[in-house]
Order: structure tokens, then C-alpha cells, then sequence
């Protein structure tokens, strides 16, 4: 799934960016609050982690734009700023979730799960589609109580689909969530991946829709 991260420290930045793509998620990343805001406006994004102190335009500023244009996308703010009076105008402003600086990478993972899962629907982290069992956690999956080993690319399409039950996904609306934007992004090789997929979990398991793109089934059958 694909985040926005709002950075203006570049050293950071490029930490917390790497440390979250190693665990399955794309990432693009914004160092000023301008920029910000029109990406998180347009852009397809499953969660936005924001700092407060930005160039242009601050946090609080841009999430109050952002909820007032009726956007609607998790937002978890990452700040030095620990006062009450920040947390409070943070939260009043529309943010979701509040974490301070210095932090431990465990715990934004551990946050954005909760917020991305809640955001779909989904209480508990593990989603059970059939005999397919996911833990959005770690991304282990299990297919009748078995582990099966699944890519990183395949493990990103599998989670972005459970998060979406039933709903069907455009090729396009796939490929904007689960690819790096430096990776060739080719249709066919999305297709690729789907057939692994269905090899590995079951034919049944994600439909083809003609014209349309991807379903996955919420009660596949036995």
C-alpha cells in the first residue's frame, strides 16, 4: 500500500522511508507543506504521516485543508512537538493518530496497521478470507493452517486486495498502491503476479474482472 511521508529533515526522511518499504509498503515522500498538501489531496494513498513543523505551510494548516476539501485518508502525526496544546490542536484538526520524536520504527509499523485496518473495516489484524488466513502485522500468510511463502511484491497485492473484500480494484488503482513509482509498472506483469497468487492461495480466491480489474472473494468456495 502506498504512504505519503511528510518530512522536511531529509536524513530522516530517507530512514523512515527505507525502514518502511522494507516492510512492503510504497513510498513517496514530501519535504514541505505546499507540496504536501497537493499530494495528499490527489494522490492514492492509504495513510499520510505528517510532521508538524514544515516549510510553506504547517501540519496543523494542512490537515485542516485536507479534512475540510473532505478527505478522508488516515493521518498519523509524527512530531518532536510533545505539549498538550500541539496533541490537541493536531487532533482537533483532524489528525487520527499522534506519535513523538525520537520513536521506535516498531511502533509506526504497529500504528499505521492499526490505522490502515481500521480505515478498511478491519478490527483485528489477522483477516481471514476462506481457508486463507493474513496477519497484516507481519504479513504472514497461512492456507489451511500452512505458511506459504509469498514475495514482497505479491504480499503487497494480497494485503491491498483483503483490505478490500468484495470491492473490485482497477489495474491502475493497483499498480498506483503497491509499486515504487522508480518500477516499471506493466500490466502484464501485474498479471503475472495475480497467477502466482492464485497457484499459491487458490484459483478462486482473486476474480478477473473484464474490463474492470481485480476481486477478491470474501467466502471462496472449499
Amino acid at each position: 500500500m502506498r504512504l505519503l511521508l511528510v518530512e522536511d529533515d531529509a536524513t530522516l526522511a530517507d530512514e523512515v522511508a527505507r525502514r518502511l518499504r522494507a516492510d512492503r509498503y510504497a513510498v513517496d515522500v514530501s519535504r514541505n507543506g505546499e507540496d504536501a498538501l497537493h499530494q495528499a489531496s490527489e494522490g492514492p494513498y492509504a495513510a499520510v504521516i505528517l510532521d508538524l513543523g514544515l516549510p510553506v505551510l504547517d501540519g496543523v494548516t494542512i490537515l485542516s485543508r485536507l479534512r475540510a476539501s473532505g478527505a478522508k485518508v488516515p493521518v498519523l502525526v509524527l512530531t518532536a512537538r510533545d505539549r498538550l496544546a500541539d496533541k490537541a490542536a493536531a487532533f482537533r484538526a483532524g489528525a487520527d493518530d499522534y506519535l513523538t520524536k525520537p520513536f521506535r520504527i516498531e511502533e509506526l509499523l504497529l500504528r499505521l496497521d492499526a490505522l490502515i485496518r481500521r480505515a478498511g473495516g478491519h478490527a483485528s489484524p489477522h483477516i481471514a478470507i476462506g481457508d486463507v488466513s493474513i496477519d497484516t502485522l507481519t504479513g504472514s500468510v497461512e492456507r489451511e493452517g500452512l505458511s506459504v511463502r509469498l514475495t514482497a511484491l505479491e504480499t503487497r497485492i494480497l494485503l491491498y486486495l483483503a483490505h478490500r473484500p468484495r470491492q473490485t480494484v482497477s489495474r491502475a488503482e493497483l499498480t498506483e498502491h503497491v509499486y515504487d513509482h522508480d518500477h516499471d509498472r506493466d500490466f502484464n506483469s501485474l498479471e503475472v503476479i495475480i497467477s502466482r497468487l492464485r497457484k499459491k492461495l487458490g484459483d478462486d480466491l482473486i476474480q478477473t474482472i473484464r474490463g474492470a480489474g481485480y476481486r477478491m472473494n470474501a467466502t471462496p468456495p472449499p
